[in-house]
């Protein structure tokens, strides 16, 4: 059978182990030579391949590959960019083909979160319906940690790593200045529709009743009053009170408690605001000052103080995403499976991408408290192993050392093509 190359894009937002999970897809490309030609990155996800925008990883020395596996963000470029049905835009589909054909493609990796499953899902239908044999695979990427059919998602437990110690630091610093200053302080983290991030804060905490002091998931109807009178028993009884809120804590009628107003690219309502909101809330009842903190982009950029599990499980489903191509299954997406919680041990596994594109998978009733603040033994039993281990990058002058690759674009073959 004669080889042919291989296309790999990173989509969504990015994250502290996206690229290690790339380096896991080109190193094991590269393995198997006489099977998969060149690995062609899109530029900017499955824009690059509509645009023709093909970057030539070949062209990458083997160090700077292997420095990808501790290099924070997207190497290539992501994007938001949800594609339609085939019968509402044939237009890309064929375009998709189009390019596919002109640099003999007929591998397809797309390394990303539920929305970008679900254009894995369309694209790997495009074969049957256009007469072209393509192998697609989805490789699971979300820091939401929302992905259904795997134990966990890459990206998660660095985030997770982060907002537990940040949440610890932040405590300490608060409890130390309370008594004649800051009595709340309130740590803004990322989480639409599941709160596995925020859900993340409770392992900052040593013994029962450590910060943080409360915790607001999107899975809890957020009530204001319940939540003040919440805030005020922990300050009478500690002398202050941490939050950890998650950006999409939304109010029984779902409506989130920050709404920005706009939408993104996928359609999703723009969230951003939830901590100054609950903050003001909480000095306004209270009159108690409060400091506020939104982790955004260090939460998932923070590749210096990443999950060595993390690492270690996204190089393996990149890994997994060549070795499955290779072995003939097609159409599905490697996964986390659990099978130790003590010792934590895990092995990878496949879900058909059918059953993983736009399906949300939310925090479990069981993993929170009763009284919706927090979260249980049970929670913590399955958070904590996602966040062990360090993997830290090397440092040069004091800051770490990221690597940045040439990104060189093949030639283009085709006429321009209008997104």
């Amino acid at each position: 059978m004669p080889k042919a190359n291989a296309f790999y894009a990173q989509s969504g937002g990015v994250t502290a182990v996206i690229n290690a999970t790339a380096c896991g897809v080109l190193e094991t490309a590269r393995a198997h030579r006489d099977r998969i030609g060149k690995v062609y990155a899109g530029r900017n996800g499955i824009i690059g391949a509509l645009t023709e925008e093909l970057i030539d990883t070949s062209r990458e020395s083997r160090s700077a590959i292997a420095g990808l596996r501790s290099t924070p963000s997207g190497a290539f470029g992501s994007c938001r960019y949800k594609l339609k049905s085939f019968e509402e835009n044939e237009r890309e589909y064929r375009r998709l083909i189009d390019v596919f054909k002109a640099h003999d493609i007929r591998f397809f990796f797309y390394n990303g979160g539920g929305d970008s499953q679900d254009t894995a899902n369309k694209v790997s239908q495009l074969g049957d319906q256009l007469g072209f044999p393509l192998t697609c695979i989805g490789i699971p990427k979300t820091v939401d940690n929302d992905l259904p059919l795997t134990d966990t998602c890459p990206g998660f437990g660095s985030v997770a790593k982060y907002v537990a110690v940040s949440t610890r630091e932040a405590a300490l610093d608060v409890a130390s200045m309370c008594e004649t200053s800051t009595k709340v302080f309130v740590l803004e983290v990322m989480g639409r529709h599941a709160g596995w991030i925020a859900a993340a804060g409770a392992l900052a905490q040593e013994a029962p009743g450590d910060a943080p002091h409360i915790i607001l998931l999107p899975e809890v109807p957020f009530e204001k009053a319940k939540f003040l009178r919440k805030v005020k028993d922990v300050v009478t009884a500690k002398g202050y009170c941490v939050v950890v809120v998650s950006e999409g804590a939304q109010y029984r009628n779902g409506t989130f408690v920050a709404d920005a107003g706009g939408k993104d690219a996928f359609g999703h309502t723009q969230l951003g605001g939830v901590a100054p909101t609950i903050a003001q809330m909480i000095k306004d009842r209270h009159g108690y000052k409060y400091h506020w903190a939104v982790a955004d982009y260090l939460q998932r950029a923070a590749r210096h103080i990443a999950s060595k599990t993390d690492v270690d499980q996204a190089y393996a489903v990149g890994r997994a995403a060549v070795e499955f191509a290779l072995a003939g299954k097609d159409k599905v997406m490697p996964t986390i499976v659990r099978t130790s919680d003590s010792p934590y041990r895990w092995k990878i596994g496949a879900a058909k991408l059918s059953r993983v594109a736009n399906v949300e998978r939310k925090m479990p009733k069981s993993y929170i408290t009763k009284d919706g603040f927090g979260i249980t033994a049970k929670g913590k039993r399955y958070l904590a192993p996602l966040i062990a281990g360090e993997d830290y990058p090397a440092f040069r002058n004091g800051v770490p050392q990221y690597v940045r690759l040439k990104n060189e674009l093949v030639k283009k073959k085709l006429k321009p093509f209008k997104v």
